[in-house]
């Protein structure tokens, strides 16, 4: 009898939930603006992929799960990628001004990326402040339907993803810093 008293509340409580996801979206919609308007904002988190990188400084593996707590932007990009080498710059900015307890920049080559060529790029393009990991078989990118680079994707503290852009973009602009700090600062 207890157990029914309580489904008025755990009904409640989970509409209450999804209409706050709904807010998000609706919330982070304006502020795209011109520079980011390809992103795509899921008006529900989709369910977490499980993969595994390798952790190009100590030559480890790691998850999705390693960034759990924290809105994640997941960057998928290649050396060769032109559009890579302008973005990414731009992307290291946000870990600059955002990067912390609530806000990581993950970085995965795709595909066939050396390290030392990774680390070429990443000091051609004065790139100091993010993880240089690899997904040299494309096993990652797969996984998250990867089909054309870069393709980056926000996923909530939670590991769901809440929003994907294909193609670059101009991550340094203002409407990527209002979305990004409106993220962390828990006010979608």
């Amino acid at each position: 009898m207890r157990l029914f008293r309580l489904i008025p509340l755990y009904m409640a409580l989970a509409l209450g939930a999804n209409a706050a996801l709904a807010t998000d979206a609706e919330t982070l919609a304006p502020l795209r603006g011109e520079s980011l308007k390809r992103l795509i904002l899921h008006k529900e988190p989709k369910p977490a992929k499980v993969i595994e990188f390798q952790i190009e400084d100590d030559g480890g593996v790691g998850t999705l799960e390693d960034y759990r707590g924290k809105y994640v932007l997941v960057n998928f990009w290649a050396t060769w990628c032109a559009p890579c080498r302008k973005e990414m710059p731009q992307i290291a900015e946000l870990q600059d001004e955002f990067g912390g307890d609530k806000f990581q920049v993950l970085t995965l080559a795709t595909g066939r990326n050396t390290p030392a060529g990774i680390r070429k790029f990443f000091e051609e393009n004065g790139i100091e402040n993010l993880p240089r990991h690899q997904d040299p078989k494309s096993a990652a990118a797969r996984e998250f339907g990867v089909l054309a680079l870069p393709i980056t994707v926000i996923l909530n503290p939670e590991g769901q993803e809440i929003a994907r852009l294909i193609g670059d973009a101009e991550w340094n602009s203002d409407n990527a810093k209002a979305i990004i700090s409106t993220l962390v600062n828990g006010e979608g």
